[in-house]
């Protein structure tokens, strides 16, 4: 058995090599990187990715970054797509194909088909001279020198550096967009990003059953409507029915060691006025922001002077 020194060793020795790979691979990048990033910018279509095998399953993350990141981009399987698939594929489509040997037949021989149909096509291979960087327009080089196992077998230096070409054009896509956080947000919408950039406070506030009482009502029915209305306070309306404050159960606990009688309790006496109320339409992560600010668990939703609902900070961390 290796010892835990050993197997340390083996695992830095993988980062080095693989380390040593990417800087290789970065220092090969030229004009064909900078002309596919412009076919990409250019087309009207989608970013297709199509790879076999370890290609294949980097591939896919490659397809999901960029659909993530601004650039329409889907995957298909080069098997499944000479059996039909290749109908997914229009004329105003970019093609990336990614090979390592560059010579894998079940990629090879779509091309003609990607040919005749007018597709830019970009290729990653490991070898300038592969079939595969001959018969597209442009040919990203992700060749490495030495696979990080040790036994020169399985696949692990190439997939990193295929992987990493594939974040590169990512984010050279996204500035030449000028992807801003909000452009993500808007496909990450059940994220943290995407609620704190474009979820609002009606998205998170409670509406239904408001625990509201009356200014003139005694102790016994706000120990009651604290229970019922299940947030944590108390809404006080004046004898008009306007705002008048709320009263928080940490409020009738303090006010409950001064007295063992709930009936000598009055709401007026503990009203706390001048509650903190938001919009409906504040960025909830301007209500969290403010909550947290100002050590509250809970504000007033309100709008002319009505209330609309409840925003709560453990609602916003799904709590509610």
């Amino acid at each position: 058995m290796m010892r835990k020194e050993q197997v340390i060793a083996a695992a830095q020795r993988v980062f080095q090599v693989e380390q040593q790979s990417l800087a290789e691979a970065s220092a090969r990048l030229d004009d064909q990187f900078a002309e596919a990033v412009e076919k990409v910018l250019a087309m009207k279509g989608k970013l297709v990715v199509c790879g076999m095998g370890k290609s294949g399953h980097i591939g896919k993350k490659i397809a999901a970054t960029l659909a993530s990141t601004g650039t329409p981009s889907f995957f298909v399987h080069p098997g499944e797509a000479f059996h039909g698939d290749l109908g997914m594929i229009g004329s105003d489509d970019v093609v990336l194909l990614i090979s390592y040997s560059g010579e894998t037949d079940e990629v090879l021989r779509i091309i003609p088909f990607l040919q005749n149909n007018g597709n830019v096509l970009i290729g990653m291979s490991g070898k300038a001279e592969s079939t595969l960087a001959k018969e597209v327009n442009y040919h990203l080089h992700i060749g490495v020198s030495k696979e990080a196992c040790p036994l020169e077998l399985a696949p692990t230096s190439s997939t990193t550096v295929t992987l990493a070409m594939g974040d590169a054009l990512a984010v050279a896509l996204m500035e030449a967009r000028e992807f801003q956080p909000e452009d993500f947000a808007r496909f990450h919408p059940g994220g943290s990003l995407g609620r704190r950039l474009l979820h609002k406070v009606r998205d998170y506030m409670v509406t239904e059953e408001l625990p509201f009482i009356q200014e003139n009502a005694g102790g016994q029915e706000l120990v009651l409507k604290l229970s019922e209305g299940r947030l944590g306070l108390v809404i006080v309306l004046d004898q008009a029915g306007k705002l008048l404050g709320v009263i928080s159960d940490g409020d009738l606990r303090r006010a409950m060691e001064k007295t063992d009688r709930i009936s000598d309790l009055k709401v007026i006496d503990l009203v706390s006025r001048n509650p903190i109320q938001v919009a409906s339409s504040l960025p909830i992560h301007e209500a969290e922001k403010l909550m947290l600010e100002r050590k509250v668990l809970s504000v007033l939703v309100t709008e002319n002077d009505k209330v609309l609902g409840v925003c709560q900070l453990y609602s916003i961390y799904g709590g509610r």
